[in-house]
Order: C-alpha cells, then structure tokens, then sequence
C-alpha cells in the first residue's frame, strides 16, 4: 500500500489524524517518535531484559562500558528486525486495527526509508557485538535477526498456524547472546534460559491471538484461532504452559540456580497454571475472540508478560546472591 492508498483508507475510517488529513499530497511528515515506533519499543523492552540477564548470570567479568554496548547492541538488533518486519507486514498491517496506525501503513514513512533504516541499523548491531565482545555472541546476534525476518516473518507468519512455535526461537536468543557475550561460550543455563523463553512465546502469543482474532482473520494470517478454533487454542495454551512451567524449574532441579529462583518459579508457574486453567475454561470466546477486556485471554496475556520478567529477575538476584 503507497502513501497515497493508505491515506484513502484512514480517512476513510474516519481517522482524525490520517495522513490525507495532514498533507494534500497524502504524504504525512514523519516524526523522531514515528521512527522509534518502527522499533517496536515495548517488545524490545522484555528482550534487552533477557539478554541483560543472560549477560549478569554468566560466570566472568565483563567492563561495564562492553557490558553496556553488548545490551545496547541487543536493544539496536531486536528493534532492527522489529522495523524489516513492519517493512514486510506492511500491507497485512493496514488491515488490521491493532496496527492500521503504525508509521508505514499510516503513510508517514516510505517503505523503503524503513527497511533501509533496519538493515542500517542490524548491520552496526552486529558489527558493533563483534568488535565490542566476540565472534560467538556477534553470530548468535546475527542468527536471531535472520530467524525473525526470514524464518518467522518472510517464511512462517503467513504459511502455518504454528508460526509462533518455531518463530518464538527468535525472540528466545538474547539470553544466549548475553552469557556469549561475556564467556565466549554456551553452557546449559543459557540453553535453559532460551528453552524457557521458547516454550513461553506460544501461550504468551496465542492469548493475545484469541481476543484479537478478528484483525488476523480480516489479515488472513493464519494464527491458531484462525485456522484450528478458540477451542483447539485454548487447550493448545493450557498445553504449552505445562511444558513452559516444567522447563522453567529445570535450573532449580538441575542446582544450577538456588531457593531464590526455585520458589519464585514455583509461584509464577502456578500462578500461569490458573490463568491457562480460566483461558480453557472461558466461553465467551465461542466464535473465536475474547469480548470484553478483561476476559481470560487477555488476562494471561498480561500476565504473561509479568511472569517472564519476574522469572528472570529473580534468576539474577538469586544467582547474584548466591
């Protein structure tokens, strides 16, 4: 969709601030804060955590100032392939009201300038990891940018239900990336930490999926409440996150993390237990999307988001205490 095309749409939905309505030409002046959206800053968030984490639980020493540009490099990386994934889904994007205002399908900036910017930006990412740390965690850094853009967004978002399994790999490598960072090497509790995070993205994704089926639908991207049914969705999230709360108490089991982390998992898991236990047992979503807001779905969803910081905080503290 050009500028022109996506500003004939906002205004037609009556969009006070569509592009149409900002310029004649239907070209829209772009802002510092247009480009940071192109970052996806809220997703970026929960992923420079991990990677934080994954760079303070490892053993050895690395200066605060290459400790700081290994975060930073992360930061830059995730919001990189957060702006070549907005470039790719840009038409699916005006489709959908979640996401109808984000800069490209709103017509305030170029396709192009976008996917420019991205690339500009996950090149300088990973050079920058090399130079600052080393060759292990410049590759990891590389790799999880490729997955995300290639494997989940070019190859997996528009061709399977499952997109959100295999896919949530990409958002799983920070914690990889930061312990790389500071010992050249991978060991089990970064594996668990990506394992963790792995088995986390599916039910984290297919609550948000349930209350906003009608925008993936009218999207035609084939999300699980799309193709299989809120029902076979709900058992699919009460599944995951069984898996997700016994691969979270590995590091605990395995005396690679202590009571800090042990108890704090246990709670947090039980806690996701019950939010999927209320996601399975809600009918309100009988034609495949949440009602109302707070609805079991969107619950978890939320809540979901509060686990994985939590766990992974509590992971530092008890190791840093320990």
């Amino acid at each position: 969709m050009d500028h022109t095309a996506a500003a004939v749409a906002a205004e037609a939905r009556g969009d006070e601030q569509s592009p149409l309505a900002l310029s004649a030409s239907g070209l829209a002046v772009s802002s510092a804060g247009d480009w940071l959206a192109l970052l996806k800053p809220r997703v970026v968030g929960l992923v420079v955590f991990t990677g934080l984490v994954g760079l303070l639980v490892a053993p050895g020493h690395l200066h605060p100032v290459l400790a700081f540009t290994a975060v930073l490099c992360i930061a830059v990386a995730a919001g990189a392939a957060g702006a070549i994934n907005m470039w790719y889904d840009r038409d699916i994007d005006a489709l959908m009201r979640r996401t109808a205002r984000r800069p490209i399908p709103a017509g305030r900036i170029a396709p192009a300038e976008a996917l420019g910017f991205g690339v500009a930006l996950a090149t300088a990412s990973v050079l920058l990891m090399w130079l600052a740390t080393n060759t292990l965690a410049a590759a990891i850094l590389a790799l999880s940018i490729a997955f995300y853009v290639f494997v989940y967004t070019m190859w997996l978002k528009r061709r399977t239900p499952q997109n959100i399994v295999i896919g949530g790999a990409a958002g799983a490598f920070p914690p990889l990336i930061g312990w790389a960072a500071v010992t050249g090497s991978i060991d089990l509790l970064p594996v668990l930490m990506f394992l963790t995070v792995f088995f986390w993205t599916p039910p984290h994704f297919w609550a948000l999926s349930l209350w906003a089926h009608g925008d993936y639908k009218r999207a035609g991207v084939p999300m699980l409440p799309v193709v299989a049914g809120a029902r076979s969705t709900r058992r699919h999230v009460f599944a995951y996150t069984i898996v997700l709360v016994a691969v979270s108490l590995l590091p605990w089991a395995l005396h690679l993390a202590g009571a800090i982390y042990g108890l704090a998992a246990a709670a947090l898991g039980a806690g996701f237990i019950v939010g999927a236990v209320l996601v399975l047992r809600d009918r309100q979503d009988a034609r495949g999307v949440s009602q109302t807001n707070d609805a079991p779905a969107r619950k978890l969803f939320r809540f979901s988001l509060l686990y994985l910081a939590v766990l992974f905080a509590a992971l530092a503290v008890d190791r840093l205490a320990g």
